[in-house]
Formats: structure tokens, C-alpha cells, sequence
């Protein structure tokens, strides 16, 4: 059946917006071509999305830059203010941003292993409260946020998970007690992390890939024909549980020890790299040591490649990465292929610090053991975000969330 009046105009409103968001600002006439409308369809839309609030004038394009149709028309950005959170073990990561993302304000802060629930939740969102104030945001309409562990398919919330701090649960129900008009959302930090990678990274491409998350933890998303899997209880993904050889034993429900996370997991990256006589400086702060020793590797490796003829001892500690390097390309892999065996993704992406710190010299080893483990052509990519992945994954989805209802028709 043939669209009503008022669903037609809804339909191209946000087709309209949709651009404008996508472009940047545009001229009547260019929203004319790229739509394909007519030019009073054209001209009735902007009316009504002016009276509405949501475009305005911004400037004017063409040589006489004047005229009618040298109006360029933008997106009222500070229609709504949107927050993003990047919730993590050790801290607590904030920006805010207008309607079309452009971040107004920024700020981390990390809170100690010893810091109590209530106090914890205080200095999240106090953080959050002083860069809102900031960026001069008056009120927040949509807050996203990023967290490790499950979230409840059903009620959208995050599950009490094990091994977790309490804190980050509690931060959440604070948020919308303290935020009472915004609307809080909450998804696992490696989903999120996907996102960002498919819209603005490196799967860019692929409408099918899973990431797998290298951080402090591990972790996978799954993107199968451009839509997000999240499985019956929320859980997909949850590859630190994988069991795998090489490790001491098995996981259990309540402990990932045993499982992938015992080989890919930060701790035992930085325990790796001291095998191989790597320097680690402080083994107290596992997560960002894993990134930098394995970084440092790849630099060594690719500057060896370079210059053949270097001094013994760079050569020396060139060998020791190398043989680092591929020691950790055969633990990852084990992960990799198990998850291509059985999703057949085509594309799997190294995401978070580690993934991003290895780049290319480290992605290349594992679709190399990859491919030489299945008959599934696998390409293996390094993250193009890294760990700030979350927080554009936090953003991207506060955006849509915000834009979906500022964008919707009056009468939905």
C-alpha cells in the first residue's frame, strides 16, 4: 500500500536529517539531488523542520553566497546535550556533546580497588556532573554509557556479574536518580566498542565481523548482517570463558581463570612479555603495561624489518619481541579461530589498547595461524580506536537515541 500524506512527509523529514547529519550542512538544492524529491517536496520539508526547531539556517554557500537557494541548513546542534560514559574497572571516562557529537567537554578520573560503593558512585558522578557544567549543558537528554559484564536482554540493565565492581550497578541506578529527565542507557563496554569500530573504524566495510576485545579482560561482539547479537541472556561474546589449551585448567561460572582470558587477559600478556626478558616496569598496573610492552614490540619488530643492519643489542631485543610477538599470535588465535569456526565472520578485529597497540605487525601473525587453523578465509584487522572505542561507542549510541526521538513525527 502506497505510504499516507503524513508518513510520506515523516519518511523524508528523516531521510532529510539523516543527510544532514551524514554530510554536514547542505543547500536546498543539494538536498534535492541527493534525495531524489521534488523541489516543493524539498522546500515543504525544510519549512516544517525549521518551524520545528530542528535545522536552521547556518550559512550560505555558491559563488554570490546569496539567495534563497544559496541557504545552507544545518542540524540545530544544541537542541540536546548527550553524555557518554566509559565505565572500567579502575576509572570512570565522560564526555559531552552536542546533538551531532561534537564533544563540548571531556574529562577521566580513576577510583582506587580499596574505594568503598557509596563513595565511588560519588566521585563518578560528580565527575560527570562537573564536565556537564563545563560544557555549559544545561540539561542532558540521553546518556550512554559503557560498562564490562552482562547486560539483561529484557530490562536492558546490567547483571550483577561476579568479579565486577558493585559500584558500577549502583553508578547506573545514581545516574538516573541524580539525571532524572535523561535517558540512561547502558550496553557492555566490547559491544559498544564494535559499534564504533563499524561506523567510524575499521569495519567500516564489512556488514558481518566480530571484535575481539584486548584490554584488562577479554571479550568478543559479534555483527552479523550489520545488526548487533547480544544472545538469550545478553552473554555472546563472552569469550574469556572459552576453554582452551595451554592453560592450567578449566573456567568455572563464577572465574574466567582457565579459559581464553588466561591467555589473552592483560596479566598474562605483561607475564609473557617478562618471559621473554621484555622490561616491564610495574606489574601492579597490568592493563596499560600490556598495551605499551606490546606497542613497544611491535615498533622493535618493524624497525628491525627497516634497518637490517642495526647494532646486536637492538637486534638482540628485536629477536626477543619477535619471538614475543608470535608467542602472543599463537594465543590469540586459539580464541580467533575457535570464533571463526563457528561464526564464520570473515573479518575479525584486534580491538581495545592491545589490539590497536599491536597494529598491523600483530594482526598479521594471527590471520596467518588463523588461516593455517581453518578453511574459513579469514581477514584479521587491528582496531583503528583502540580503548577509546567504548566512549565513541557510549556517544554514538546516546546520538541515536536522542536524534531517534527528537527526529520522530509529532503524532508518533
Amino acid at each position: 500500500m502506497p505510504a499516507s500524506p503524513s508518513t510520506a512527509r515523516a519518511i523524508n523529514d528523516r531521510l532529510a536529517l539523516r543527510l544532514l547529519q551524514q554530510q554536514g550542512s547542505l543547500t536546498a538544492g543539494q538536498l534535492k539531488q541527493l534525495t531524489g524529491l521534488s523541489r516543493p517536496t524539498v522546500a515543504d520539508l525544510v519549512e516544517r523542520l525549521t518551524d520545528a526547531g530542528l535545522i536552521a539556517v547556518v550559512g550560505e554557500a555558491g559563488e554570490q553566497r546569496r539567495g534563497p537557494n544559496a541557504k545552507l541548513y544545518g542540524i540545530v546542534a544544541d537542541r540536546a546535550q548527550l553524555a557518554a560514559l566509559d565505565v572500567r574497572t579502575e576509572g570512570v571516562s565522560v564526555i559531552v556533546s552536542d546533538l551531532v557529537g561534537t564533544v563540548l567537554a571531556e574529562a577521566s578520573a580513576p577510583i582506587g580497588d580499596g574505594t568503598g560503593t557509596g563513595p565511588a558512585v560519588e566521585q563518578a558522578v560528580a565527575l560527570v556532573e562537573r564536565v556537564v557544567k563545563e560544557a555549559g549543558a544545561d540539561r542532558l537528554h540521553t546518556v550512554g554509557i559503557g560498562a564490562p559484564g552482562l547486560i539483561d536482554p529484557a530490562s536492558g540493565e546490567l547483571r550483577d556479574s561476579s568479579g565486577l565492581p558493585e559500584w558500577h550497578r549502583s553508578l547506573v541506578a545514581a545516574l538516573q536518580e541524580r539525571l532524572p529527565e535523561a535517558r540512561v542507557i547502558v550496553e557492555n563496554e566490547t559491544n559498544l566498542a564494535a559499534l564504533a569500530e563499524q561506523r567510524d573504524g575499521v569495519a567500516a566495510d564489512r556488514e558481518t565481523f566480530v571484535l575481539l576485545w584486548l584490554g584488562h579482560g577479554t571479550g568478543a561482539a559479534v555483527v552479523l548482517d550489520g545488526a548487533l547479537r547480544r544472545g538469550a541472556s545478553g552473554g555472546t561474546g563472552e569469550i574469556g570463558f572459552l576453554p582452551v589449551p595451554g592453560t592450567t585448567g578449566l573456567p568455572s561460572a563464577v572465574d574466567c581463570e582457565g579459559g581464553f582470558h588466561s591467555l589473552a587477559g592483560s596479566a598474562a600478556i605483561v607475564e609473557l612479555a617478562r618471559s621473554f626478558g621484555l622490561l616491564v616496569e610495574d606489574a601492579s598496573a597490568p592493563e596499560p603495561l600490556a598495551a605499551g610492552v606490546v606497542g613497544r614490540a611491535a615498533a622493535l619488530v618493524a624497525g628491525s624489518t627497516e634497518a637490517a643492519d642495526g647494532p646486536p643489542d637492538r637486534d638482540a631485543k628485536a629477536a626477543s619481541a619477535d619471538r614475543f610477538l608470535d608467542t602472543l599470535a599463537d594465543h590469540l588465535a586459539v580464541g580467533a579461530a575457535s570464533v571463526v569456526a563457528i561464526l564464520d565472520p570473515g573479518c575479525v578485529v584486534l580491538g581495545g589498547e592491545v589490539g590497536q597497540a599491536g597494529g598491523e605487525v600483530l594482526a598479521t601473525r594471527v590471520e596467518e595461524r588463523v588461516r593455517r587453523m581453518s578453511p574459513l578465509a579469514t581477514v584479521v584487522r587491528p582496531s583503528g580506536l583502540g580503548g577509546g572505542a567504548v566512549l565513541r561507542g557510549a556517544l554514538l549510541t546516546a546520538r541515536d537515541a536522542a536524534q531517534d526521538e527528537l527526529f520522530a513525527p509529532p503524532d508518533r
